[in-house]
C-alpha cells in the first residue's frame, strides 16, 4: 500500500513537473516572456491548475466513495440538517475507506462542496460527537476556507519565483549589478519563508472559526472537545505507515493525525474520570485554569496547520463559560 503511495505522489509530482516545464518553454521560447512577471504569471496558473484538480487528488488519496441516502441514512439526516442551519447548498457525502479516524470537506465552491468522514470516525464517536465534527466541516465550506488558503498560497509561490530569478538569473544579466541582484533574491527567499508562516498562521486561524462555526450550529462545545479528545487518541492507536499514506493532505483534517501521540499527554489530564470523553464539567474546569506551552510546543504549533489541541479545546470552554447560545456566540 505505502509503495502504492509513493508512486503515486511521484507521478503527481512528475506531472507539475512536466506542467511548469512545458509553460517555461511555451513561455520563455514562443512567448518570448522572461522576468519577474513571466513567474508570477506561472505562479498563478499554477494555481489556478492545482485549484482546478485539487478535489480529484483529495478523492484519489483519501479513497473516497460518495454514498447513497439508504446505506447512510443518519449521516446524510446530520449533513441535511447542518446545511440548512448554515444556509449552503447539500455537499456531496463521502466515506473514505482508511481506518485513520477523522474528516474532511474540499470543494472550488459551495455548489462543489464534499464533505467525507472516514471508517475509522464513523466507529469512534457517537452521533453527537460526530455531528459536531460534521458542523466544523460544514462551517469551513461555509466560510470558504480552501479559498481563501488557496489564494494565500500563490503568494509565498511567488517569493519563491522571485528569489529564484534574482538569485540564479540576475546575475547572468548584469555583472555589475549582481550584488544588488543576490540581496533582492535573498530578500525574496526570506520573505518566502515568512509568508509560508503566515499561511499555516492563517490556517490554524480558520480551524478556530471553524470550531466556532460548529457551535453557532447547535452543537455542544463539550461534543466537539469530546470528538477532538476521541480523534487524538484514536490517531495515537493507527501505525505510522497508514499515517505517511495521509501526510500530505493532514491540512484538511479536523486535527493533525501526526501530533496526536505529543497532544494525547497534555490532554488526557483534562478527562479526570477517565471516561474516554470531556464533559461539560470537564470543559468548565479548563476554562478557570491557564495554558502554557513550551518552547517546544510554540514551535510545533507554528510549524503546523493546525492550532495546539490543549489550546483549541481551551476556547472552546470558552464558549461554553460564554453560555454557548447562538445568538449569544452570534454578536
Amino acid at each position: 500500500m505505502w509503495s502504492l503511495h509513493l508512486r503515486m505522489w511521484l507521478l503527481l509530482t512528475a506531472l507539475f513537473g512536466f506542467i511548469y516545464a512545458l509553460l517555461t518553454i511555451i513561455g520563455t521560447q514562443f512567448l518570448h516572456l522572461s522576468g519577474i512577471s513571466f513567474y508570477i504569471i506561472l505562479s498563478l496558473v499554477m494555481m489556478f491548475i492545482q485549484y482546478l484538480i485539487g478535489p480529484k487528488i483529495v478523492e484519489w488519496t483519501m479513497r473516497v466513495k460518495y454514498v447513497r441516502r439508504q446505506d447512510y441514512p443518519q449521516l446524510f439526516s446530520m449533513v441535511e440538517d447542518l446545511a440548512q442551519r448554515a444556509n449552503i447548498p447539500v455537499p456531496r457525502i463521502g466515506v473514505a475507506q482508511i481506518e485513520l479516524p477523522n474528516a474532511f470537506a474540499f470543494g472550488r465552491t459551495l455548489r462543489d462542496g464534499r464533505v467525507c468522514v472516514t471508517q475509522g470516525i464513523l466507529r469512534l464517536l457517537n452521533n453527537d460527537e460526530l455531528k459536531a465534527v460534521l458542523g466544523h466541516e460544514l462551517s469551513h465550506l461555509k466560510n470558504r476556507d480552501v479559498l481563501t488558503i488557496t489564494l494565500l498560497s500563490v503568494i509565498p509561490m511567488i517569493m519563491y519565483r522571485i528569489a529564484w530569478q534574482f538569485l540564479f538569473y540576475g546575475r547572468r544579466r548584469d555583472e555589475r549589478g549582481s550584488g544588488n541582484t543576490v540581496l533582492i533574491g535573498i530578500a525574496a527567499f526570506l520573505f518566502y519563508f515568512i509568508t509560508n508562516l503566515l499561511v499555516l498562521y492563517a490556517s490554524r486561524i480558520r480551524e478556530y472559526f471553524a470550531d466556532r462555526g460548529s457551535v453557532l450550529l447547535g452543537n455542544k462545545p463539550e461534543n466537539l472537545a469530546s470528538s477532538l479528545y476521541k480523534l487524538v487518541y484514536g490517531s495515537a492507536r493507527i501505525d505510522r505507515d497508514s499515517l505517511k499514506e495521509v501526510e500530505g493532505l493532514k491540512a484538511f483534517f479536523v486535527n493533525d493525525p501526526s501530533c496526536a501521540l505529543r497532544e494525547i499527554r497534555e490532554l488526557a489530564s483534562l478527562d479526570c474520570d477517565k471516561s474516554g470523553t470531556i464533559d461539560s464539567e470537564e470543559l468548565s474546569a479548563l476554562n478557570s485554569k491557564s495554558v502554557r506551552l513550551g518552547f517546544g510546543d510554540k514551535l510545533m504549533e507554528i510549524l503546523s496547520t493546525h492550532p495546539n489541541m490543549l489550546k483549541r479545546i481551551k476556547q472552546l470552554s470558552s464558549y461554553k463559560a460564554a453560555g454557548s447560545t447562538y445568538e449569544r456566540l452570534k454578536v
